[in-house]
């Protein structure tokens, strides 16, 4: 690619920060960056015209963790490791809020309900550690998390019970990305999209980074694609697509909340006066561990299903549009925020948890620098 003399002296000269990402992570450390150093030059590179990862895929859910999920979380980690992934992701969700406001992200605290099917016997074991896990998390919330309440919704197939919290809500995670470009275009903050990173190579006093476009030098080279690092760097980070439906609007329909099922592996919500559902995963853990996106027969079957036999048991539906995200995980849920060498840094491997965390691994990899 030929670039102008203009376009090399405005874009690509004297580059204090390069970010590759322009997710949550990636825009929230530049933003970070830009109240350490005003005067700094920070570019963003995204090889999408659009955040390509999660981050404007997701099913906006700003959660912390059902029962379910920290009850497995404890049988791999310590009660101390899990009470503070749980504290990181409600830190994380507050700085979100404080960075954008409310109002900026369509932010709504329904509530969550953990749903649990009829033959499953996970809703015991849930009950009968309840008032354990409530109590671990008293320091964070000061009351009791989980309560047991009957169903009053009208779904079928699945137990007269949930387990619910108040403290979980959801954004609008289109309002929420839009919001974010905007207040980093107006710090300052420069971003080019369609560029793919393909390497990087580095001396003492910086970083020679080769685009599928053009070549130039950052002093300092920050990694914030969650999903598609290993790509880029030597990290232990697995891809994890998510496959989602939506669909077209239903008339009157009262089901507000954020909804999880099965471990997590399931979750809807209302959106727009339509229900969005994502998940299946747990189908084909081989095949959904991949970096490209798209959807497959065998999940997108089974979320029809759910949303008929379950969730509009007696209500028509069509769907409107369907897509994926890719996610990044590994054997830990922390997340990697570290230096990897002299002028080369990263924060990837969210695992699942990007609205919880994003803004926060975001803050964490600009403190590195």
């Amino acid at each position: 690619m030929n670039l102008s003399y203009w376009e090399i002296k405005n874009w690509l000269t004297n580059v204090d920060f390069t970010i590759v990402g322009s997710g949550i992570v990636g825009l929230t450390c530049a933003l970070q960056l830009k109240e350490k150093y005003p005067q700094a030059t920070i570019l963003i590179l995204e090889k999408g015209t659009l955040p390509q990862g999660a981050s404007t895929k997701n099913a906006g859910f700003a959660c912390f963790g059902s029962l379910s999920e920290i009850l497995d979380d404890l049988q791999t980690h310590s009660e101390e490791y899990v009470v503070n992934l749980v504290k990181k992701r409600v830190d994380g969700l507050q700085l979100l809020r404080s960075i954008l406001g409310d109002s900026n992200i369509g932010f709504q605290q329904h509530g969550g309900y953990e749903l649990f099917f009829k033959e499953d016997d996970l809703f015991d074991q849930c009950i009968s550690q309840k008032e354990h896990i409530n109590k671990l998390l008293k320091p964070i919330f000061n009351v009791d998390v989980f309560t047991l309440k009957s169903n009053t919704f009208k779904f079928k197939n699945i137990r007269e019970q949930y387990v619910y919290n108040p403290f979980e809500g959801q954004i609008d995670t289109g309002n929420m990305m839009d919001s974010l470009t905007h207040l980093a275009l107006n710090k300052g903050v420069k971003i080019l999209n369609s560029v793919s990173v393909e390497g990087f190579s580095e001396d003492n006093n910086s970083v020679k980074i080769k685009t599928d476009q053009f070549e130039f030098s950052s002093s300092k080279l920050l990694v914030a694609t969650n999903g598609f690092a290993s790509q880029l760097i030597n990290e232990k980070v697995e891809p994890a697509r998510a496959q989602v439906i939506i669909t077209k609007p239903i008339k009157d329909l009262h089901i507000n909340g954020t909804f999880h099922l099965d471990k997590g592996y399931y979750y809807f919500r209302n959106i727009d006066d339509r229900i969005l559902l994502g998940g299946g995963r747990n189908l084909d853990f081989k095949g959904e561990t991949t970096s490209e996106f798209g959807q497959t027969s065998l999940i997108q079957n089974k979320l029809q299903a759910i949303l008929k036999t379950i969730i509009l048991p007696d209500t028509a539906f069509e769907i409107d549009c369907s897509w994926s995200g890719i996610m990044g995980i590994g054997n830990k849920k922390e997340a990697i925020v570290k230096q990897l060498s002299s002028n080369v840094y990263c924060g990837v491997r969210l695992g699942g948890m990007g609205i919880a965390i994003g803004s926060l691994i975001g803050k964490q990899l600009a403190d590195l620098v």
